[in-house]
């Protein structure tokens, strides 16, 4: 009679280990694309699954290493203006001067 209980007890543990596991992956598979599609796709995901069940934050580090190097050039990009009527390249202003990224609010 002994043996259901620790059967049911190794079940109960095996699928806890193995949706812990899905969504581990899960979140790791949406960390690795665009912010765009990782926005659209967290934003179903709670953040405390995310940054507290989870090693969310160094599931992200892992996930946004990159390959640069002090050193190497910035990969080239396109974004828009400020006015929204045009588009700057990063490529269009190398050797020409200095330029200067900054990313997040000024607000």
């Amino acid at each position: 009679m002994t043996r259901r209980p620790l059967t049911w007890v190794l079940r109960a543990t095996a699928v806890l280990l193995g949706g812990y596991a899905l969504l581990a992956g899960g979140v790791t598979a949406a960390m690795l694309q665009p912010p765009e599609r990782f926005g659209l796709i967290m934003k179903y995901v709670p953040a405390p699954l995310v940054w507290g069940l989870l090693p969310g934050p160094r599931i992200w580090l892992w996930a946004r290493a990159g390959t640069l190097t002090a050193g190497d050039l910035a990969p080239d990009f396109t974004l828009s203006t400020t006015d929204r009527k045009g588009q700057e390249t990063l490529s269009s202003h190398r050797g020409k001067r200095p330029v200067v990224l900054v990313f997040g609010s000024c607000t």
